[in-house]
Order: C-alpha cells, then sequence, then structure tokens
C-alpha cells in the first residue's frame, strides 16, 4: 500500500470517527436535533422569523391582550409629522441626533395613516395564513397520502387520480377565484349581516383554509412514496403479525419514519404561502380592507414609490424576511433528517481523529506481531 493510499485511508477512518464518536449514545430524534442546531442558515433563519413573529406580536398584540404600541389601530388615520416621512433617528455612534422611534418610525401615507401599524398588522396576518395553511395541507395530504399508500389497490388509484386533478389547477387563478367569492359571498347570495361581517372579520383565516385545501397534492404525493416504501419493511410485518390494526400500523409504525418527508415539505410549502398571499393580496384579489396584509399594502402604495418609497419597501423586506427565513429553516431540516448529508469536521478535528486512528492500527499491528 503506498503512502498516498495509507493517508487517504486515515483520512476517511478519521472522518468517520468523528461522525461515530459524535452520535454515539444518542437516539434519533436526538441526532435529528443535533445537526438541525448545528446548521447555521437554519439557526439564523429560525431567530430572524422569531424576531419578526415576537416584535409583531408584541407591538399589536394578540386578541384581547393589548400591545406596546401605542396605535393598535392600523386603519387610523393621525395628524402628519415629518411630511409624511420616517421619523426614526439614528444613534449617536452613527452620527444621528440619538436612537427614536418617534411616532410614526415607518413613516404614514398621504391621508396620515401610521405605517408602522399597518406593516405589523401585515406581518400579522402573512404569519396567521402561513401557518393555517401549512397545517391544513399537513392534515390533508397526509391523510390522503398515507391511505393510499398503506391500502393500495382501488382506494390508491381514485385518490391518486383526485390528486391528479387538483395538481393541473392553476393555483392563483383559482386562490383569486376563491378570494374573490368569499369578499362578495355575504352580498351576492343575500346572508345576515352576521355572517358577513364575520367573513370580513375572518378573512385571512378562511383565505388560508381555501388555499390549504388546494396546495396538498404534493405532500400526498411524497407521503404515498414514503408509505409505498416502508410498508414492505419487515418491522410493519411483524407489527402485522402481532395483531397491530392497520390504525396503529399507519400511526404508530410507519407515519414516525415519514416525518422527516412531511416537515420539510410542511416548512417549504409555508414559504410558498406567503408569498402566493402577498401575489392574490397584490393583485386584489386576496385579503382586502379592512384586514391589512404585506401584499394589500404594496398594492396600495406602488403608486408612492417615487415620492414616499418608505410605503413600499418596510413591507416588501418584512415578505422576503419571511419567505427566506422559512426557506432557510426548511433546508437545515432537511439536511438535518437526511442522513446522506454529512458535516464536514475542521482540519483540526480530522487531524486529531487521523492521529487516533493511526494510533489504533499501529497498536494493532504490534499485538498482531
Amino acid at each position: 500500500m503506498s503512502d498516498m493510499e495509507s493517508k487517504d485511508q486515515l483520512s476517511t477512518r478519521g472522518d468517520n470517527a468523528i461522525e461515530i464518536k459524535e452520535v454515539e449514545g444518542l437516539s434519533q430524534g436526538q441526532i435529528v436535533l443535533r445537526r438541525f442546531l448545528r446548521h447555521k442558515g437554519a439557526m439564523g433563519g429560525l431567530g430572524v422569523l422569531a424576531l419578526i413573529a415576537l416584535f409583531a406580536f408584541s407591538a399589536m398584540g394578540i386578541g384581547p391582550i393589548p400591545g406596546w404600541w401605542q396605535y393598535h389601530d392600523p386603519n387610523r388615520t393621525h395628524p402628519m409629522e415629518n411630511n409624511g416621512a420616517p421619523t426614526v433617528t439614528l444613534p449617536e455612534w452613527l452620527g444621528g441626533p440619538g436612537f427614536s422611534l418617534g411616532n410614526h418610525p415607518f413613516g404614514q401615507d398621504n391621508i396620515g395613516l401610521d405605517n408602522f401599524a399597518q406593516v405589523m398588522s401585515g406581518v400579522k396576518t402573512s404569519l396567521l395564513v402561513m401557518v393555517i395553511l401549512g397545517l391544513t395541507a399537513l392534515v390533508v395530504g397526509v391523510t390522503i397520502g398515507s391511505l393510499a399508500g398503506y391500502f393500495r389497490g382501488r382506494l390508491d388509484l381514485w385518490l391518486m387520480r383526485l390528486t391528479d386533478l387538483f395538481i393541473v389547477l392553476p393555483v392563483i387563478v383559482v386562490g383569486a377565484v376563491l378570494g374573490r367569492l368569499l369578499s362578495i359571498a355575504g352580498d351576492k347570495f343575500g346572508w345576515p349581516r352576521e355572517a358577513t361581517e364575520f367573513i370580513w372579520a375572518n378573512m385571512p383565516v378562511l383565505l388560508a383554509l381555501a388555499l390549504g385545501l388546494i396546495l396538498w397534492p404534493t405532500m400526498a404525493r411524497l407521503v404515498r412514496g414514503e408509505f409505498l416504501t416502508l410498508r414492505e419493511q419487515e418491522f410493519v410485518d411483524s407489527a402485522r403479525v402481532s395483531g397491530a390494526s392497520n390504525w396503529r400500523i399507519i400511526t404508530k409504525h410507519i407515519l414516525p419514519n415519514a416525518v422527516g418527508v412531511v416537515i420539510v415539505n410542511v416548512t417549504l410549502l409555508m414559504s410558498q404561502a406567503v408569498v402566493l398571499e402577498t401575489a392574490l393580496s397584490f393583485l386584489g384579489f386576496g385579503i382586502s380592507p379592512p384586514n391589512v396584509s404585506l401584499g394589500n399594502l404594496i398594492s396600495v402604495n406602488q403608486g408612492a414609490f417615487a415620492t414616499r418609497p418608505w410605503l413600499f419597501w418596510w413591507p416588501g423586506l418584512f415578505i422576503i424576511l419571511i419567505a427566506l427565513s422559512v426557506n432557510f429553516i426548511g433546508d437545515g431540516l432537511r439536511d438535518a433528517y437526511d442522513p446522506r448529508t454529512k458535516r464536514i469536521p475542521s482540519q483540526r478535528e480530522l487531524e486529531k481523529a487521523t492521529r487516533r486512528a493511526a494510533a489504533k492500527i499501529a497498536v494493532s499491528k504490534e499485538v498482531e506481531q
């Protein structure tokens, strides 16, 4: 064996030694959590998303709990200050007069609405739509995919044809139709005033549910593929022989082994939900006033881009931050659940593990001699 081949062998053994040493004595869940926490992009995305959610909900309040921001109603007009420009000032070490939010840190529009209150309300709406849409698609997709993949046969055929039907639907068009239908349903069908007010007050939730009932096919197909593979494994045969019911096999044996695919797909779907809601609201078919959304703010203020660009910048900035953060979290979860991805050890760790492997080889040769 040449010196080059010997070094490569020691390097490979050192790399494997590092990986084995790190996961020694840990459960599968602990290994996944450890890999996820070491993913810098995922941790950065999780931190940014948590800060945005904390900032928005603490500023505007949650339900009956008031927030710390002085203007709780985003649709209330106020006297114009600083000609509508942002009142936030930089700290002294950045050359400003001292850090201060002022009364309108994100500025005001041409009728005096506080842009900070509107943007924070829009962030709350986007996060709410993201979570509800993800959970709805999760429940529907996992249910259909697991039933089709486990029972197969005629049930699989019909469920997959239903899935194909939803896949070919143009999501943006169907979402626009549903959004428009929700906004005019009360007046169009002569519903009572209470029902109309309920629809308008809960428009973000209803739109998220409607979109979730459209965006589940990808989840269903992925779950079906996992179930088709896992149902042929020995642990499923053992559970079936021991007398476990189909429900128990699906929920206790197969589904936990497919949870990686499910979680990763849900996070990526949530990122898609933010962009989709923004697009629908921008086109005027999604969430409309008096509800506030980031897409609606961009649509309303697009004409002020040249004169008051801050009205356009802030909603766009938060849309980008939320979508990127969720994408980074999804990438981290995918890498954590995928056993084929490995963390590249540092040069110091690799050299240390290589020396340890070389010492073990030398000892074994001495014993043999």
